[in-house]
């Protein structure tokens, strides 16, 4: 059976003949490769589907109620809240609730202290009485692990900005960090950038440390109401810890005698930066934390919400919200219409959707719009390189990303456009961005180059996820995808990302997985990459790697990793089945010639028998990471394009190799 559809929709060419032949083909074999066959022309259909007119795709990217907590306590701190607005908040993070009271950051996660501590205050805001059934579970859990006391820093941030927590029992951020230059440990470009986007800010929130008249107690979220913080011991000075912790009282001293002219300048200084930083939209990098923080550091050094500058941050918080049918209202983090745009440019293709295909070229067109054409942070550690790729959201200038970028032209080399020198032209860009971005290591990060201090995460302040951007091996490995089919897979610099990524596996045979959940994404992005580059499938390594994901396979023939397989071992590898992650470990088992093997059929089979009518897939777990562990990501598009590219590849073979007609 050939997988087609007609030309209005899916348009799929016949499957190469090399792909699909078998030397013994069995009746097993043939019926999954007509299941597979069948599932891709349903999800193409599907996919095809749900393309904006514009030519972009997005998924909703679902995080954990601390978005819409701290939305509602920005607009509490801002004079701004709205009934509505209130209570379809409130009904979101009410029916996000577990049963034991608490509020997790992913699906069917152990319940989140600080998490939990957010979203209650946000149902009292919404007007739900302590004395509720369900707001006495919550607080009871709260006080028996420790309270308010024991929640991390930003938490209590938002408390103290109401005076249910004292600032001086708070780490110091000064706002004077904005001085210090770039060769100097602790400056704010040693911070990732989506840290350094949130600490600028909050140095100004730490230095006027406001507080607005809180609407209630809180009492009930104290372990002991009658000592609220216990002190607690210092770490021995020849620690680490204890040496910053030393610091930080250090930084307290200095807060309560820093000259008025020092002090002024340095905010004035910190706004300025936030104030260049803001995208077209209002926005702040595209992500909505950095924006709240931006919104509060400028409305308290003077800026009053009439304000060009507010109106548009408040007017772009506002876009990071999706209104559901039944009246509740969820925040999103961020928004991913490039990166998932790509993705699925790269799924449809794979599946055999003509390259000149309509919704694929507008999808290009689209593409070719969103690149960056100006220098941001990353410029400040290459001061020489030329600006060019392409960032994770709509309206993101300053901080174009390494993996978009990858991505973006793997799914540029995909389309027969129109505009071919365009094309070529925007490609060129971002491959010499790309390498520009290398880090000295051989190996790239995120956002910036050699992003790898480790004094960052050791600041007191610092006590929820990443704070710097050292290279991945998931980024790094898209990157080498990405060279090779541009032809430079014996480029110097790509041996080297080479060298990197065979050290970098783990014994069992798995590479870790930083942007996704977790071995199985970081394998499933390492194998394609290394055979692009042309390692042989019988490399060491290579084997090693199918051998563990054959290993960690389900019994119901698909894979699935659990998040917290990023703290605990015994999870490494194993959860519930899903899409996104049984199609990761497909990618990389038919990128090792596995194709006729037995783990392959059994997990294409998953994905077809798990495939819903209308040709979507299911996937409540989160498989999505911000920061490992604190903070999940269910990217809703991921159980869409994974899986077709997948299917696609087993049904027509390698995108590149030399069974399919490329368009180089």
């Amino acid at each position: 059976m050939t997988a087609t559809t007609d030309g209005s929709t899916g348009a799929m060419e016949p499957r190469a003949a090399a792909a699909s032949e078998t030397t013994e083909s069995t009746p097993a074999a043939d019926e999954v490769l007509e299941a597979a066959e069948r599932a891709a022309a349903r999800s193409v259909d599907y996919l095809l589907g749900t393309q904006d007119a514009e030519g972009w795709w997005k998924g909703d990217l679902e995080t954990n109620v601390t978005m819409d907590a701290e939305d509602l306590l920005l607009r509490q701190f801002l004079g701004i809240q709205d009934e509505r607005t209130v209570q379809a908040a409130g009904l979101f993070i009410r029916g996000e609730q577990r049963d034991d009271g608490t509020w997790a950051t992913f699906h069917e996660g152990p319940g989140e202290l600080s998490t939990t501590i957010e979203a209650y205050v946000a149902l009292r805001l919404a007007g739900d009485a302590p004395d509720d059934p369900h707001m006495a579970r919550a607080s009871a859990w709260i006080r028996r692990h420790g309270g308010i006391a024991a929640s991390r820093v930003f938490t209590r941030i938002w408390l103290a900005l109401f005076g249910w927590w004292k600032w001086d029992d708070l780490p110091e951020m000064p706002p004077e960090i904005i001085f210090l230059p770039k060769w100097l440990p602790l400056n704010i470009y040693d911070f990732g950038c989506w840290a350094r986007q949130t600490i600028v800010p909050l140095t100004v929130v730490s230095a006027k440390r406001p507080v607005r008249p809180a609407p209630f107690a809180l009492d009930e979220l104290h372990a002991d109401a009658r000592n609220p913080n216990p002190a607690k011991r210092l770490a021995p000075m020849t620690s680490w810890d204890g040496v910053f912790q030393r610091i930080d009282k250090g930084l307290h001293f200095y807060h309560r005698v820093a000259p008025r002219a020092v002090r002024k300048a340095s905010m004035n200084a910190a706004a300025r930066w936030i104030i260049e930083r803001q995208e077209n939209d209002g926005c702040w990098g595209g992500i909505q934390p950095p924006a709240v923080y931006s919104v509060i550091a400028l409305h308290l050094v003077g800026y009053d919400l009439d304000h060009p500058v507010m109106r548009a941050g408040l007017e772009s918080l506002d876009r990071f919200a999706i209104w559901r049918e039944d009246g509740a209202r969820m925040i999103e983090a961020c928004q991913s219409p490039v990166w998932d745009t790509c993705l699925a440019t790269i799924a449809l293709a794979d599946a055999g959707v003509r390259p000149d295909h309509p919704a694929l070229v507008k999808a290009a067109d689209w593409m070719l719009g969103e690149e960056i054409s100006r220098p941001g942070d990353w410029s400040v550690r290459r001061p020489d390189l030329a600006p060019g790729g392409w960032a994770f959201e709509f309206h993101n200038d300053n901080y174009p990303d390494i993996d978009d970028t990858a991505e973006v032209v793997l799914a540029l080399r995909r389309v027969r456009h129109p505009e071919p020198a365009r094309l070529e032209a925007a490609v060129e860009r971002g491959v010499r961005w790309n390498l520009g971005m290398q880090s000295k290591n051989g190996a790239w990060g995120a956002f910036d180059a050699d992003n790898t201090s480790a004094f960052p995460n050791r600041l007191p302040f610092c006590d929820f996820g990443e704070v710097i951007d050292p290279p991945s091996a998931d980024v790094t490995a898209h990157v080498l995808e990405m060279l090779a089919v541009e032809g430079k897979a014996h480029d110097p610099r790509s041996r080297r990302s080479i060298e990197w990524l065979l050290a970098e596996q783990e014994t069992s045979g798995a590479w870790f997985g930083r942007w996704g959940v977790n071995y199985i994404y970081g394998t499933g992005s390492v194998l394609p990459a290394l055979t692009a580059a042309g390692l042989p499938m019988s490399h060491p390594a290579i084997r090693r790697a199918v051998t563990w994901l054959e290993s960690v396979q389900n019994d119901d023939g698909g894979w699935g990793e659990d998040l917290r397989s990023y703290r605990e071992e015994k999870w490494i590898g194993h959860g519930a089945s899903t899409a996104s992650q049984t199609a990761w470990a497909l990618l990389a088992l038919l990128a090792a010639g596995e194709r006729e093997g037995k783990a392959v059929e059994r997990g294409v089979a998953w994905l077809a028998e798990t495939q819903r009518e209308d040709g979507s897939w299911d996937e409540p777990y989160f498989t999505g990471t911000g920061f490992p562990w604190d903070f999940s990501i269910n990217y809703n598009l991921y159980r869409q394009v994974f899986p077709l590219t997948a299917l696609g590849r087993y049904v027509h073979g390698e995108p590149f190799g030399p069974d399919r007609q490329g368009v180089r």
